[in-house]
C-alpha cells in the first residue's frame, strides 16, 4: 500500500448476470434525553426570590413585634 492518503478502489462490473443492490433501511432507537422542566438560572433565580420574601415576613414580623411592645 502506498503513502498516500487516498486509497483508490477500484470499480468492477460484471459483463454477465444481473447486479443488484438491496439497502434496507434500520431505524436506530436512542435512549430519550431527560430535559429538566425548569433551567438551572430559573432555579437560582426563585430560590432568591423565595428567600427575599422570607427576610421580608422576618422583619415585618419582628416590626410588628416591636410595635405591639411598645
Amino acid at each position: 500500500m502506498s503513502n498516500n492518503r487516498t486509497a483508490r478502489i477500484e470499480e468492477y462490473l460484471p459483463t454477465q448476470g444481473l447486479l443488484y443492490f438491496d439497502e434496507q433501511l434500520k431505524y436506530v432507537v436512542s435512549k430519550p434525553k431527560i430535559m429538566p422542566l425548569k433551567s438551572l438560572t430559573l432555579e437560582k433565580l426563585e430560590t432568591l426570590q423565595n428567600d427575599a420574601q422570607e427576610k421580608l415576613k422576618q422583619q415585618e414580623k419582628l416590626g410588628a413585634d416591636l410595635q405591639s411592645t411598645e
